[in-house]
């Protein structure tokens, strides 16, 4: 898999914890303070292909609202990237 979007990061992120579509949308706009914001369209696509890709796994059903988990695979991605961007910060620190 390619860099992950902010989207695709804040997604993998939240999902460390059980959580729907919407809950997710919620807390990215919280966290981020409204500086990433995740459309339903965009959303549902990611966890489409997220779960296709064995990222995450859909755990349940609630009232129609699909709960997802992330994989090892999925924390793993997460974690190449954490560890990239925490590298780039670290380069940036150096000349800022």
């Amino acid at each position: 898999m390619q860099t992950l979007t902010e989207s695709m990061y804040y997604i993998l992120l939240l999902l460390h914890k059980e959580k729907h579509g919407y809950q997710i949308m919620k807390e990215i706009d919280m966290m981020t303070e409204g500086r990433v914001k995740i459309g339903p369209g965009t959303m549902y696509s990611l966890l489409s292909r997220f779960e296709k890709e064995n990222l995450i796994i859909k755990i349940s059903s609630e009232d129609g609202k699909k709960v997802y988990l992330v994989t090892e695979l999925g924390k793993a991605i997460i974690n190449v990237d954490f560890m990239r961007l925490k590298s780039m910060v670290k380069d940036a620190e150096g000349i800022l």
